[in-house]
């Protein structure tokens, strides 16, 4: 489900687009047969800087789908046209590149294949589980930097899977508990706050 990649590389090839909106449709175009890892990986970067709405609504309610199919087995991505046609500003992707590509060549000479359980069946499975709850905290993250800590989870886990390497997978976990805690924390302050108005 996960063929080998080098995320920088993709990376890289999507900065270059000539237009002024990447679409959902031109970032599957590139990935191809790269299947799921990348994809996830592609929807937690625009998160990983302070972003205005809808970004985060559109990228939380992608990952969802991309996540439940993974729950659920399926060997390559789905998505319908109404989402195909989504965009996001070509400059937002070359910054978000622009940024994440040092850091994430850094990780993919570090990384190695550990922790082979991770790439069974079963915990792929729950690894879709796991991304479905990151990406109901970026339905509800706190606007402009509130998904933050979510966008770096989703793309750790992804970089994880692309490179085998469970120690990532383990690491994105734990900044998506820190980043799941602060969504629902917003949450409940905002509820809170109208409960006592009202």
């Amino acid at each position: 489900m996960f063929p080998e990649a080098r995320i920088s590389a993709v990376l890289s090839s999507l900065a270059r687009n000539a237009g002024e909106r990447l679409t959902v449709a031109d970032i599957l175009s590139v990935l191809r047969d790269r299947a799921f890892a990348l994809l996830v990986v592609l929807l937690g970067l625009p998160n990983c800087l302070p972003m205005p709405p809808p970004i985060p609504l559109v990228c939380g309610l992608l990952l969802g789908l991309v996540a439940a199919q993974i729950t659920a087995g399926r060997p390559t991505p789905w998505l319908p046209n109404a989402l195909l046609r989504r965009s996001v500003p070509q400059d937002a992707v070359d910054r978000a590149v622009g940024r994440a590509l040092p850091i994430l060549q850094k990780l993919e000479r570090w990384s190695r294949p550990r922790i082979e359980f991770f790439e069974t069946p079963i915990a792929l499975r729950l690894l879709g589980v796991v991304l479905i709850f990151l990406a109901l905290g970026l339905l509800v993250a706190a606007p402009v930097i509130g998904q933050i800590p979510l966008g770096v989870a989703v793309c750790l886990v992804g970089l994880g899977l692309v490179e085998r390497d469970g120690v990532i997978v383990l690491a994105g976990m734990a900044v998506g508990v820190i980043g799941l805690a602060l969504s629902f924390g917003f949450i409940y302050a905002v509820v809170s706050g109208l409960e006592a108005i009202f």
